[in-house]
């Protein structure tokens, strides 16, 4: 029993000195300290001999005038030292799994470490953006340039969009087709930061469908039995005049059980012409994505070619799968592109249903998820909100400088996670946050870099609120539907939890245009007002 107890406390005597936590794996012994090594192998020793001793005593054969009762005290003896030697064996084991589990926790920990990078060392603090002075160069040449060859091509774009919308609605017939109303203008070039070229000029037509058939909206916003990644979007039902308690198509408001409509008389339901088209899904009442697209397609092909002799110019499309993505060429050899966009008004709001943000790319995989648009409340919003600020306010140069420098990365790195709608969402909420006295022209440097804090800071936690949805601080002025501003905040950045290396290539690119930043501006800055040569600061 006793050489059990001393194998018991050996083996946990040994665990100790081998714990992880006590002795590290890089820890070793100084290389002149022989003393200290020539004491410990003679302890080694010391330990060997005394095993050595307990195997032999323990081995020593049995001696036959043993009686029965020194026989039972040894086999009794015997188990013994099986129990302790099992007991010893287990704890031995359970020990070297503790181990190599305290191992493998720590090899995780560093890969994750790894595959995971701290940024925040890298941050704004440590970047060197341009000065005062070389900012207001630049947006003096540069971004006033393009601002004035932008008010011309939305001049242009606007005029031909209503010759060419109202020759569509001439060609339609109101009994079978699509009732389609004037476009409105959204976006950068009506907000005035648009920058990047080619410029583009996004317009909405609204459209729907001709009587007794109307629209019925159901938004995603509010209902939390929708994931995160659906919550900007919504279905729109195909209703007829059955679809109604009133049985009339009158959808302003309700009709009493008593009460006649004398607009709509209900015989005239039942005169719908067969041949109309209501573009819903296969076997369904939703309206799908791909239908309105063709129609939208080969509705502005016909209007085209009954105009397109009085103008003295070529018109294509852009891009096959965005049938609204057109594109000027004249005679000179200029460009100008814009977007028109078929969409679906919510109710009697501003809010519509479009199926591709202009200027994006339009997802593959559309059918009847059609996504929300906020874009006049946007607009609406930086209009009333720059009539308190100072004036000369530099937050729409800040945007334009940002945008332009994410356009000139985008062009070395490619495209990334990152778009100009986020930008112009951080410079929303920045707006909120920051005292109207405090966007003067003076501090425009200032003001980029807490956009570009803020962008870092979002990027870094991957969490990017939608500005409209959810935001309780919104004015009202802009006027927002109260269940969208009470509803649950987006997450425009929740692609990046759910795509890592979208995440990566997102995050690199950003500090590389952090990086880029001086070395871009100056390159667009040559000359000083005097003429002189412009030296970039050291």
């Amino acid at each position: 029993m006793q050489a059990g107890i001393f194998k018991v406390c050996l083996v946990v005597v040994t665990a100790i000195v081998n714990h992880p936590l006590l002795f590290p794996n890089n820890n070793t012994f100084p290389a002149n300290d022989d003393l200290m090594v020539e004491k410990l192998r003679e302890r080694e020793e010391n330990l060997k001999k005394k095993q050595l001793e307990l195997e032999q005593l323990l081995s020593r054969p049995e001696e036959p005038e043993e009686d029965n009762t020194t026989r039972e005290s040894e086999t009794e003896g015997g188990s013994r030292w099986d129990l302790w030697s099992t007991v010893s064996m287990v704890i031995f084991l359970l020990i070297e799994v503790w181990r190599q589990d305290f191992k493998d926790n720590n090899s995780q920990e560093q890969s994750k470490e790894e595959d995971d990078p701290v940024f925040i060392g890298n941050n704004c603090h440590g970047v060197s953006l341009p000065n005062k002075p070389m900012l207001t160069i630049f947006h003096d040449q540069y971004i006033r340039a393009t601002t004035h060859d932008a008010v011309r091509s939305r001049e242009f774009v606007e005029g031909f969009a209503d010759d060419l919308l109202e020759v569509l609605r001439s060609l339609c017939n109101r009994d079978t087709d699509m009732e389609v109303e004037d476009s409105i203008c959204i976006g950068s070039m009506y907000e005035n930061w648009r920058v990047s070229k080619p410029l583009m000029c996004d317009l909405l037509v609204p459209f729907a469908p001709p009587e007794p058939y109307h629209f019925r909206c159901q938004p995603w916003v509010s209902d939390s039995s929708i994931g995160p990644d659906k919550q900007n979007h919504g279905t729109i039902l195909v209703c007829g005049p059955d679809d109604e308690p009133s049985g009339c198509v009158c959808d302003k408001k309700r009709l009493g059980e008593d009460m006649l409509c004398l607009l709509h008389h209900p015989t005239s339901h039942q005169k719908v012409s067969k041949d109309i088209n209501l573009l819903c899904s296969k076997n369904t009442n939703y309206l799908d994505i791909d239908q309105v697209m063709k129609w939208f397609q080969t509705s502005v092909t016909k209007a085209w070619s009954k105009i397109s002799h009085k103008y003295e110019f070529e018109l294509t499309f852009s891009h096959l799968d965005s049938p609204g993505a057109l594109r000027v060429k004249f005679k000179s050899g200029k460009v100008i592109s814009f977007n028109i966009t078929p969409v679906v008004q919510y109710e009697d709001t501003d809010l519509y249903f479009i199926s591709h943000f202009p200027s994006m790319p339009r997802e593959v995989a559309s059918g009847i998820y059609w996504m929300l648009s906020f874009a006049v409340y946007e607009r609406r919003f930086l209009k009333d909100f720059a009539k308190k600020l100072p004036d000369s306010s530099c937050h729409l140069s800040c945007l334009q400088i940002m945008t332009f420098l994410h356009s000139k990365q985008c062009h070395i790195t490619g495209p990334s996670g990152l778009t100009t709608y986020h930008l112009k969402t951080v410079l929303m909420h920045l707006l909120l946050r920051r005292p109207s006295s405090g966007w003067g022209s003076i501090f425009l440097e200032d003001r980029l870099r807490d956009m570009f804090k803020s962008l870092e800071k979002s990027l870094l936690e991957k969490k990017l609120y939608h500005f409209m949805v959810g935001n309780v601080k919104l004015p009202n002025t802009v006027n927002l539907p109260e269940h969208f501003r009470e509803a649950e905040p987006v997450n425009l950045f929740r692609s990046f939890v759910l795509n890592r290396d979208l995440y990566q290539k997102t995050l690199s690119m950003f500090y590389e245009m952090l990086k880029n930043a001086t070395v871009v501006i100056n390159e667009y800055s040559l000359h000083l007002p005097n003429g002189t040569t412009n030296k970039p600061s050291q």
